[in-house]
Order: C-alpha cells, then structure tokens, then sequence
C-alpha cells in the first residue's frame, strides 16, 4: 500500500501563488506517473499535470504557462508550483501516482485551494 500526504493548500487571491507538495510512502516499489488532479465542486475530476518516470510531462491546457510539476530526482516527492492563480482553479487538488509491474493508481486525501476574485 502506498500512501500519500498532500499539503500547501490555503486561501489566495486572484494573480497569487501556491505551492503543493506530496510525499509517498510505504511500499514503493517501481513509480510510474506521479501527477496532480483537481475536482471543483459539482464538477468531474481533471488532470492538472502529470510526471512520468522517463521525463514526459502533461499539463492540461488550463494550466500551462502557469503551473508547474516537479518529481525531484530519487524523491517520492511531487511538486506543484501555481502561479497566477485565477477563481477558476478553486478545486480539491488530489496527489496521484502510478506504481508496480501491474501498475495501481494511489489517491491522496486531497488539499483545498481557494482563489479569491
């Protein structure tokens, strides 16, 4: 089971900036993708900007130019730096990696980001 912790949600004004980390643990064997979705209220969920293990990077068209996804190197760690936040990117922002030689999803618990007009 591979868990993981989201955090650096909050409150901010229109134009401002986040950053969100995610931290995996317990049994890491082989990450696949690790990546951000978002789902707004009343909304289906989305992907924001996903990493894989061989450096291609996605980003949905909403957020490029403004978000940025960062997997540092021999760290179960993932990144995601928002600037120039809009009203529109208020979400649950959801941590997501894909792992193993029969590859399993994994789900955080979510982080709120609110942006305020």
């Amino acid at each position: 089971q591979v868990h993981l912790v989201e955090s650096g949600g909050g409150l901010v004004q229109a134009g401002g900036s986040l950053r969100l980390s995610c931290v995996a643990s317990g049994s890491i064997v082989k990450i696949h993708t690790m990546g951000w979705y978002r789902q707004a209220l009343g909304k289906q969920r989305e992907v924001v900007a996903t990493a894989t293990s061989s450096g291609y990077v996605n980003y949905a068209d909403s957020v490029k130019g403004r978000f940025t996804i960062a997997v540092p190197h021999a760290e179960n760690t993932v990144y995601l730096q928002m600037d120039s936040l809009k009203p529109e990117d208020t979400a649950d922002y959801y941590c997501y990696v894909r792992q193993g030689d029969y590859p399993v999803d994994y789900w955080g618990k979510g982080t709120l980001v609110t942006v305020s007009s």
